[in-house]
């Protein structure tokens, strides 16, 4: 069944001179379709045999570096990505915005809505990137309280 985040990953596979595959195309579009951070165990289990482990890695560093996905910060260490939806390219990723990891559920969110603030390098140091990560409860959770 083609839907509309499947014309969607086919376009922005595209638009980032990636190659048009089926599998690719499931990849993206399950970015896509999901509001949280994912992890490559998270889209192993979702894809089920349709990547070896390998070929995933591979799929999740191309889309790191064309700017479709960002990595999330996670206090478990585990690498987690979430689908750019700001206008990224492999050139320059627009992911400076605050993370929201629920202390129930787990998943982590993208909150572009927040104001990210900006931290002057106090002398000698060089900053490269800027993470936040807050923790709490999510709307969904907190709703089933």
């Amino acid at each position: 069944m083609v839907t509309n985040s499947s014309h969607r990953a086919e376009h922005l596979l595209q638009e980032h001179d990636l190659r048009v595959t089926a599998s690719r195309i499931r990849a993206l579009k399950f970015f896509i379709d999901n509001e949280h951070a994912l992890s490559q165990p998270d889209l192993e289990k979702s894809l089920g045999d349709e990547f070896d482990r390998v070929t995933l890695y591979r799929t999740l560093t191309s889309f790191l570096e064309k700017g479709l996905i960002h990595k999330v910060p996670d206090d478990a260490g585990a690498a987690r990505y979430a689908f750019c939806s700001h206008d990224c390219t492999s050139e320059a990723h627009q992911d400076e915005h605050i993370h929201f990891k629920c202390n129930i559920c787990g998943n982590t969110n993208c909150l572009d809505e927040l104001p990210f603030p900006h931290f002057k390098e106090p002398e000698g140091y060089t900053f490269i990137q800027t993470n936040i990560l807050i923790q709490g409860i999510c709307k969904n959770c907190r709703a089933i309280d």
